[in-house]
């Protein structure tokens, strides 16, 4: 294969980011190496909590009134950096499950120089191969420690301007059109709402919010529409309802029929459960016009950021997205949020005991507290 003059600069000018990427992760300058490493190692302790919903939460694959997330501790030299594990039940994740995952990772963490991490996604993947939720926590939580340490924001570290008002939509979840309506109701802070389609009474719940607000609707379909015929015609009449775009429309391996349906959307397709980490952008870069890069599947900032490069590089639009998570793992996908063209992250709102606090809310934006880390506090 040729690769055109104009792509050949576009990937050179990637690679080369690359390198400064490698550069700033490997090795950080100034005081010297025992100001950076060496001393005492991190105690790493974690801890599973209970976190109540304000409403049922309904998607193709279930119901739930509750989560269980894992908090993982990062404590080194006085400093104690916060991380979160939220999951994806459907895919056979929980706290238990976390928890079994943490015990192989965290000697890792453990005897590896904090500022030598760039590497460790990859040391990650090999000692627990599957998706995992726990290799984010670790992720986050050593990230946070990192910009504690060095007394700056987590965005600053990654040379981010965290002036941003790339709105986040509201989830509504699915219920009876009567109960829908009552949380459009309660979402009117929110400028922007998103709906999973389920399969079964799709149509009413359009029109029943539709009835309420004329806000832009993004839809979920959680690989749900088997069928490309059916789904172009639900993705047109969606489209005329002012939906924004369709996210994972068809199952992950039917990527021809995703590529058909791409080229006759009148709206953007974004891939969720179709890439979790920057290995599968190559794969699927021309079945989509954007991706959703959410933190517990790509196993943490580290490896987020690196997606955030490549999918610039494929012109394809960024999405940060999140699971039912609180502050902390939403204050962690914030820091990217200025690399977005979307943002869907609201899983703390439906949260009605959050531990953390660091966000505001400013007309449909989040705000970052501008404190060292992630910028979170407990309450």
């Amino acid at each position: 294969m040729i690769m055109k003059r104009r792509g050949f600069l576009a990937f050179s000018g990637a690679a080369g980011m690359g390198l400064a990427l490698r550069e700033t992760f490997g090795q950080m300058p100034g005081k010297g190496d025992k100001a950076f490493s060496g001393g005492e190692k991190p105690r790493i302790t974690y801890e599973k909590r209970r976190l109540e919903l304000f409403h049922p939460w309904t998607i193709t694959r279930g119901t739930a009134t509750y989560k269980e997330n894992v908090f993982v501790y990062y404590n080194k030299d006085g400093i104690t950096g916060v991380g979160e594990a939220g999951h994806m039940t459907a895919a056979g994740q929980n706290a238990d499950r976390t928890i079994r995952e943490l015990h192989p990772l965290i000697p890792l963490y453990r005897d590896t120089d904090p500022f030598q991490f760039y590497d460790l996604p990859e040391k990650a993947r090999e000692i627990v191969p599957a998706l995992s939720p726990a290799k984010a926590a670790l992720d986050i939580a050593l990230m946070d420690w990192i910009g504690k340490k060095l007394d700056i924001p987590v965005y600053q570290f990654l040379g981010i301007d965290p002036v941003s008002e790339v709105k986040t939509s509201f989830s509504i979840g699915r219920d009876k059109p009567e109960v829908m309506k009552q949380k459009v109701k309660e979402a009117a802070p929110y400028k922007i709402l998103k709906v999973k389609i389920t399969g079964q009474g799709d149509k009413e719940a359009i029109r029943a919010i539709r009835s309420m607000t004329d806000k832009p609707i993004r839809v979920d379909v959680n690989e749900g529409w088997t069928d490309k015929e059916k789904a172009i015609r639900e993705i047109r009449w969606l489209a005329a309802q002012g939906v924004e775009f369709v996210e994972q429309p068809m199952p992950v391996d039917m990527l021809e029929e995703t590529r058909w349906l791409k080229e006759r959307s009148p709206i953007p397709i974004v891939a969720d459960e179709a890439v979790n980490t920057s290995k599968d952008i190559l794969r699927i870069k021309d079945a989509y016009d954007g991706i959703n890069i959410k933190l517990m599947k790509s196993g943490g900032l580290i490896e987020a950021y690196r997606m955030t490069l490549l999918a610039r590089l494929f012109n394809l639009d960024i999405m940060l997205g999140c699971m039912i998570e609180t502050t902390v793992a939403i204050a962690a996908a914030v820091q990217l949020q200025a690399l977005a063209r979307w943002v869907d992250l609201d899983g703390n709102l439906l949260i009605k005991n959050d531990p953390y606090t660091g966000l505001t809310l400013k007309d449909g934006h989040w705000v970052m507290s501008g404190k060292p880390g992630i910028g979170v506090e407990e309450r």
